[in-house]
C-alpha cells in the first residue's frame, strides 16, 4: 500500500527559495553601508530611473539595428502565372494548379493560377484557373478546349 501525501508534508524544492535581501540594515548584514548601490554615481542616488532602452551612454541596440523597409502582407494570395504556350507542353486533358505543381511547372507555394496569352495552343484542353486574359481564353476556346473559372 502506498503512503498518502499530506498537505503538511509538502515542502518547496531545494534551492527554489532563499533568504530575502535586507538592505540598509548595517554592515554586519553583508549589505550595509551603501545598500548594494555602489559608492557614487547616478544609481546610488535616491529616485534614480533611466529611460526605457537606456544602456548607460552606450549606443542603444534599437539604434544600432538597421531600420526595416516595406511591409509584408501575410494574407496575400500567391499567384502562379503560366502562358498558353506552356500549357501545350503538358500531357494532360484537364489542367489545374494541383496538376501543374505535380508537373513542376509552378512553385509549390502558389495558391491560385493565372493563365496568360503568350504562345499558341493546338490541342483541346480544359483549364481550371482563377483568372484568364482575354487572349488566353480566346486561344483555349479556338483550339476546342474550355477555360473554366475556379
Amino acid at each position: 500500500m502506498t503512503e498518502r501525501i499530506k498537505i503538511e508534508d509538502l515542502r518547496p524544492q531545494e534551492g527554489s527559495t532563499g533568504k530575502i535581501k535586507r538592505v540598509g540594515r548595517g554592515r554586519s548584514s553583508g549589505m550595509g553601508k551603501t545598500s548594494c548601490r555602489g559608492n557614487n554615481g547616478e544609481g546610488q542616488r535616491a529616485g534614480r530611473s533611466s529611460k526605457r532602452g537606456f544602456e548607460g551612454g552606450q549606443m542603444p541596440g534599437y539604434r544600432q539595428m538597421p531600420k526595416l523597409k516595406g511591409f509584408k502582407n501575410f494574407n496575400a494570395i500567391c499567384y502562379a502565372s503560366i502562358n498558353v504556350g506552356d500549357l501545350a507542353n503538358i500531357q494532360a486533358e484537364e489542367i489545374s494548379i494541383e496538376s501543374l505543381k505535380e508537373a513542376g511547372k509552378v512553385s509549390s507555394k502558389a495558391q491560385e493560377l493565372r493563365v496568360l496569352g503568350g504562345g499558341n495552343l493546338e490541342k483541346a484542353i480544359t483549364v481550371n484557373a482563377r483568372y484568364f486574359t482575354a487572349s488566353a481564353k480566346e486561344k483555349i476556346e479556338k483550339a476546342g478546349g474550355k477555360a473554366q473559372l475556379v
